[in-house]
């Protein structure tokens, strides 16, 4: 302020009549912050067509801040407790004073010509507006907007805003905001980890029941079809065919003696002489027909007993292994009949008469069948 000052004696006050003023110290930063901040919006800098994103997940952070500063301790520090297996690459600078702006720069273009990380952050931690104006300045914004790297704001302190903030593809309020945006959780990552292996798990012991009980169920339908069985089954049928056989032949010549027992007593009653001599004569011819009626009827019951035997022993599968035939069954319990049932390498179980045979399938050899030629 340019002024002349003049002093009232009779009261003592000094009166001061202002001739021109200027912006000085933080008017003149604010107003120069003002300008360069619509400049660059009104060419399109902070436009969000051009904001870049964050990868995710980072694969190495940047970070371009001063090395002796606390933002750098912040940043590493939630690193290391989020993601310590993140690797880290420090790009020192300074970020206060008229060398500032200059190595800002420097740094985000070395950074972008190594291109050794997929982010950067590019900060530093509190401050006056004097000791944040580097961040205002007009080159470092432009080489922000320039960056090939996605670049992560984070200077001073929330309130705290900078021309670097509207460049920015994304602004932290802080450092440790910043560490936090660019890095994952891994607690939540081993957490959701373990959520989804106990799933894996209960689905894993929920299929392995499903498969042990149709295990079960296949393995006893298996033995219900089992040769032995069905032989069994047949042997039962047959000794009940026998049983009823010795009941029938039983009963005929019960009733038949007790019709000879009969005739005997009307005999003795009867008792004269010629008619004891014609009925002699007489049990004499029926008991030859009886014989023979029994012999006859015997001999067809043993031919149909001895025709239900050999039809059983026919049908039955240890026959068919005893003349010298076999049955081969693969390892999922079904019979063979076709070579392309099989594959090299599998085990086969075969039924002899006296027992199995475990084998391995060494070769295949399908057999050709021959075509005849139609003349």
């Amino acid at each position: 302020v340019r002024a002349n000052i003049t002093l009232y004696e009779p009261r003592g006050d000094y009166q001061i009549i202002v001739e021109s003023m200027q912006p000085a110290g933080e008017g003149l930063l604010q107003q120069k912050y003002e300008q360069l901040k619509a400049k660059l919006q009104a060419e399109g800098l902070f436009d969000q067509q051009y904001k870049k994103p964050l990868p995710s997940p980072a694969h190495c952070v940047g970070v371009i801040t001063s090395k002796t500063g606390a933002a750098l301790h912040d940043i590493l520090h939630v690193l290391k407790r989020r993601d310590p297996s993140l690797p880290v690459i420090i790009y020192p600078t300074a970020v206060q004073g008229d060398d500032a702006p200059g190595q800002i720069v420097r740094a985000i273009e070395l950074a972008n010509q190594r291109n050794e990380c997929d982010v950067l952050i590019v900060g530093r931690g509190g401050g006056s507006l004097e000791d944040l104006w580097s961040f205002n300045d007009e080159r470092v914004a432009r080489a922000i907007f320039a960056s090939r790297i996605p670049v992560v704001s984070a200077v001073g302190h929330e309130t705290d805003v900078t021309i670097a903030d509207f460049v920015a593809d994304l602004r932290a309020p802080t450092p440790s905001a910043a560490a936090e945006v660019v890095s994952r959780n891994q607690q939540e990552l081993l957490r959701q980890v373990q959520s989804t292996r106990q799933r894996l798990e209960m689905a894993m012991d929920y299929y392995l029941a499903n498969r042990t009980r149709r295990f079960t169920q296949i393995h006893h339908r298996l033995q219900q079809q089992h040769p032995q069985l069905r032989l069994a089954r047949q042997q039962t049928m047959l000794e009940r065919l026998q049983k009823r056989m010795s009941f029938a032949l039983e009963n005929q010549l019960k009733r038949t003696g007790q019709q000879q027992q009969r005739l005997t007593q009307r005999l003795n009653q009867q008792n004269p002489q010629p008619k004891i001599h014609r009925a002699q004569t007489r049990i004499q011819q029926l008991e030859y027909r009886l014989a023979e009626t029994l012999r006859v009827q015997l001999s067809a019951t043993r031919e149909r007993f001895g025709n239900a035997v050999t039809h059983l022993e026919a049908v039955s599968p240890l026959s068919t292994l005893a003349r010298g035939y076999s049955v081969t069954t693969a390892t999922d319990g079904n019979v063979l009949k076709k070579v392309k049932q099989v594959k090299a390498g599998e085990m086969l179980t075969t039924r002899l008469e006296d027992g199995w045979i475990e084998s391995e399938v060494k070769n295949i050899q399908p057999v050709k069948k021959s075509r005849k030629k139609v003349h």
